[in-house]
């Protein structure tokens, strides 16, 4: 949706509060008011935190809109943002939020614990199929009490306060957005950092500070502009024009690898990242990969050197697990079971499975998202050089691509994965858990078993053995193939500092912390 990654925190002050903890940011220096203007090949899905879990608009949400927590720079731990507090209260089955005073929404309407109850009840009564209703699975029930609010858990889940401070947490004017419905107007009733002036889907989000937020920090920052590009190409050509102060996600990757850190004409971050991207593959009866025999072929098929190496110029990793370097309990089960390709364990698994010869499936991809197109032809590449698989290569618009890998419509298909939160349990149960956002049918009670048995320790690294065995357990079943992680770049104006607090692996796009220089 991120690893915690090091970084050099300026002006940072952590001071102590009850419950969670809390921390501001001294001023900075936001410039005289001239617009930052900021451009992503990323696409925002919708601006109704129901009805999006994608990078593009998640980024847009940490700033127009306010969680109970949120995370501080390259920090691991929620602290408060709207909430003045919050602490599990007799286990890890209930958690209790104080909520801060003084918020308002545009209107100019206090923000109460019924808004706050209000927003979480209708991301789980809406569930939308491309909005963040699985990420709070776990919870049970929500209650509001005067400016109290307490969350019921089904289940003990440690992870529950990383999952209020991500997008799906958004605190939304309960007079403004429908309890059963999507919200569609191009509008926003936030209590973020930044106001939405304007916005034209595809084309910009225009931000103003918010002169009434009240929250975790105590300066929201220049002006800015998010300029959307159909793809990395035109992301390039706007950057190379002067047309935008700050290029992030995504550049192609000949331009990345050429990037000099000390070229004094422009500012350059390059930092290690948790983002990955996997082949996910439809597991349900009926699918030409149902049999998990098909699928472990697939995986001693696969070649991620030379994809990085390739299509990526480098700019990215090779991935042999789910959960990426970094990050607790990361493992390389993919690569213990399928050390190098192999064409003969291949051809014998599809004759055990007894389907007839080449296999043949869709595979589908989004459109102008990065590499994406280069990189479907050479994944077909791979698997047809065996003459093992006739792969069938389909682009999509994004908003229509997410609604047919959602409906179960595509064989097979890559998505890259932005981490939601800091913590391992984001590349479990939304990937390969029972009725997981990726939606590839896949169901194993064993993987089930051990996504909520991690869900139980406040201590994290005490999880590292669950998640080691839900990784081999993927990789025996290949309901996705792990291919690779990224590096995070940034490239901004000489003029422009800040950059690199735009991905930091907390999951918090700080567009405030953008500044002139």
């Amino acid at each position: 949706m991120r690893s915690v990654r090091t970084r050099i925190l300026a002006t940072l002050l952590v001071l102590a509060a009850a419950g969670v903890g809390g921390w501001q940011l001294l001023p900075s220096q936001s410039g005289n008011g001239k617009t930052i203007t900021v451009g992503t090949t990323d696409a925002v899905t919708s601006l109704d935190p129901a009805g999006a879990y994608d990078a593009g608009s998640w980024a847009l949400f940490s700033n127009v809109f306010q969680s109970l927590l949120t995370f501080e720079p390259g920090g691991a731990t929620p602290v408060p943002d709207a909430a003045k507090s919050c602490a599990f209260v007799g286990g890890l089955r209930t958690y209790r939020c104080e909520l801060r005073e003084g918020l308002t929404f545009p209107s100019g309407r206090e923000v109460s614990a019924q808004d706050v109850k209000y927003s979480f009840d209708r991301v789980k009564k809406i569930n939308s199929p491309v909005g963040p209703a699985s990420l709070l699975s776990t919870l049970r029930s929500v209650e509001a009490k005067g400016r109290t609010v307490t969350f019921r858990l089904s289940s003990a889940d440690a992870t529950f306060p990383f999952k209020v401070a991500t997008g799906a947490g958004s605190i939304v004017d309960r007079t403004e957005y429908p309890a059963d419905k999507l919200r569609t107007d191009t509008g926003v009733d936030g209590t973020g950092p930044y106001d939405l002036t304007t916005y034209t889907k595809d084309k910009k989000a225009v931000l103003a500070p918010n002169a009434h937020y009240d929250g975790a920090l105590k300066d929201t920052g220049s002006p800015v502009e998010l300029r959307y590009y159909a793809d990395a190409d035109q992301l390039e050509a706007a950057w190379k024009a002067k047309r935008i102060d700050v290029a992030a996600r995504q550049l192609p990757p000949s331009v990345l690898a050429g990037l000099n850190p000390s070229d004094p004409a422009q500012r350059v971050s390059v930092a290690d990242s948790s983002e990955t991207r996997n082949l996910y593959l439809d597991t349900r009866s009926g699918s030409p990969l149902h049999d998990t025999r098909v699928r472990q072929a697939m995986a001693w098929l696969i070649d991620r050197d030379r994809l990085a190496a390739t299509v990526y110029d480098g700019t990215v990793d090779p991935l042999y697990s789910l959960i990426p370097t970094g990050i607790t309990g990361h493992t390389t089960s993919f690569f213990d079971l399928y050390p190098n390709q192999d064409t003969d364990k291949a051809k014998q698994l599809l004759g055990e499975a007894g389907v007839t010869l080449p296999v043949r499936f869709t595979y589908g991809y989004a459109e102008g998202r990065g590499s994406a197109a280069a990189e479907a032809a050479e994944i077909k590449r791979e698997l047809e050089a065996s003459g093992l698989f006739k792969v069938t290569v389909k682009g999509y618009e994004w908003t229509d691509f997410q609604k047919r890998w959602t409906s179960g419509k595509l064989d097979a298909y890559a998505v890259g994965w932005v981490a939601d939160y800091p913590d391992p349990d984001t590349f479990g149960s939304p990937l390969v858990g029972t009725g997981a956002t990726m939606n590839t049918g896949y169901h194993n009670k064993t993987v089930d078993r051990l996504i909520q048995g991690s869900q139980r320790y406040a201590d994290r690294a005490e999880a590292a053995q669950d998640f080691s065995e839900l990784q081999e357990a993927v990789a025996q079943d290949v309901p996705v193939i792990p291919l690779w992680q990224a590096k995070e770049y940034v490239v901004s104006d000489e003029n422009v500092g800040g950059g690199q607090y735009l991905a930091d692996g907390t999951g918090v796009y700080r567009l405030w912390r953008l500044t002139w220089i």
